[in-house]
Order: C-alpha cells, then sequence, then structure tokens
C-alpha cells in the first residue's frame, strides 16, 4: 500500500477517505509522486482520481497489477483508455464517465433560494440518487432540483438538475451556491467537462477544480 508523500502530511495516507480529507483540507497528494494505490472503500466504489501530477486508484485488482500495466514516465496514463479498459475487464466493471472534480466550502446562512426538501423516498431522483450515494437529501425549487449526499470514500457530494424552461436563467448557478448552505461539511462535484453550462454554473458558485475522476460501476447501476 502507498502512503502520498508529501510535506504537512502528520501521518501516512493509506485510505481514499484520508486522501479526501487531506485534499478539502487544502493538501491534495504531491506532485510528481505516486500514483498511490489504495483500497477500495466500498464494494460500490472503485475507480481513479487525478490530482495535478499524481493519480489515485481505489480498486481492489492488487497492487502489483496495477503497476505492471502503468508506465513509469506517464501521468496521464491511469485516466487513459488502456488501463481504464484493462481495469474494466479485471473488475467486471464499466467506466462510468470522467468527470472534472470540483470542490467548495460550505457557506453561512440560509440558501439564496427557497427550496423544498422532498421527502418521499419513492421520488425517482431520490431513487436514483441511492444507487450512488448514502444519507441523500433533495430539495426543490420551481424549475429544479439539487441533492447533497455521501458519495465516495464517504465524501459529500452535491448533484443538481435544471429543467429545460429554466435554463438560461441562472438557476444552475444558483442552486450549486445553494448547496454550499445546506450542509456543513466540503462538497464535492462531479461535472461532465462537456456539460460546459455545468461547468460554469459550479465555477460561478464558488467551486474550484481539484482533479478528474473515472468511476467503475458495477453492471447493475
Amino acid at each position: 500500500m502507498s502512503p502520498v508523500a508529501g510535506d504537512g502530511y502528520r501521518f501516512p495516507v493509506t485510505t481514499l477517505p484520508d486522501v479526501l480529507a487531506r485534499a478539502a483540507d487544502g493538501h491534495p497528494p504531491e506532485p510528481g509522486a505516486g500514483p498511490t494505490v489504495v483500497p477500495q472503500p466500498s464494494a460500490r466504489h472503485a475507480g481513479v482520481i487525478a490530482f495535478t501530477a499524481h493519480n489515485v486508484i481505489f480498486a481492489d485488482v492488487g497492487e502489483d497489477w496495477i503497476r505492471s500495466r502503468l508506465p513509469d514516465d506517464d501521468l496521464s496514463a491511469p485516466l487513459n483508455p488502456p488501463f481504464l479498459r484493462d481495469l474494466e475487464e479485471r473488475t467486471g466493471r464499466r467506466v462510468n464517465n470522467i468527470d472534472m472534480l470540483a470542490l467548495a466550502a460550505p457557506a453561512e446562512g440560509p440558501p439564496p433560494i427557497e427550496l423544498v426538501e422532498v421527502t418521499d423516498a419513492a421520488h425517482p431522483r431520490v431513487e436514483h440518487a441511492h444507487r450512488y450515494r448514502d444519507d441523500v437529501r433533495v430539495w426543490t425549487c420551481p424549475g429544479g432540483l439539487v441533492l447533497i449526499g455521501r458519495g465516495v470514500g464517504g465524501r459529500w457530494e452535491v448533484a443538481l438538475e435544471v429543467e429545460p424552461a429554466g435554463r438560461g436563467r441562472g438557476l444552475g448557478r444558483t442552486l450549486a451556491r445553494a448547496a454550499r448552505h445546506l450542509t456543513p461539511h466540503p462538497l464535492w462535484a462531479q461535472i461532465a467537462p462537456g456539460n460546459a453550462a455545468s461547468v460554469r454554473a459550479f465555477l460561478a458558485a464558488g467551486y474550484v477544480p481539484i482533479g478528474a475522476e473515472a468511476l467503475l460501476v458495477p453492471p447493475t447501476v
């Protein structure tokens, strides 16, 4: 198991929650080192997170197997198709997407928009969210919704949806900002890079890009 190097680490970082907690505290893995290989935090989550010049791989396939498939001089290899394809075959899972990861601190005070929490567990969006996250909470407003839940490595994640009729009015940005008022925890956002509107909304709401991520999801998800 590979500890994360870096000035300021006061203990060996040997789990994904450790890595994420340090990153949220302003101390991502040291550029140029790694890759860091850690166990899967749960049966649900396996994948690769690329920080600046440092990849973290969390898949229970054996560290020797992982390192044998990664060239020493290519920091981009863990998120490239050949390695991800090998991981898919080895794990029997599929890559869901390669997302931009963004992070924001919680914000004080009430959210900037009136929201109504959904408590019906049969709500389609709530049911879908539980496939990927625990402790899910969902709030709605005219034209959209925002949800928060514990996802990869126990981190708190935010997702939002804006209905077609509500687009082009800044609602996505407002919901992304509102999420920061709904929890005392740092919030992680997984954003498809091609979804330029979503990228702009989260950046405008104070989320800072911190890396990229490819999750390997079971075929039943």
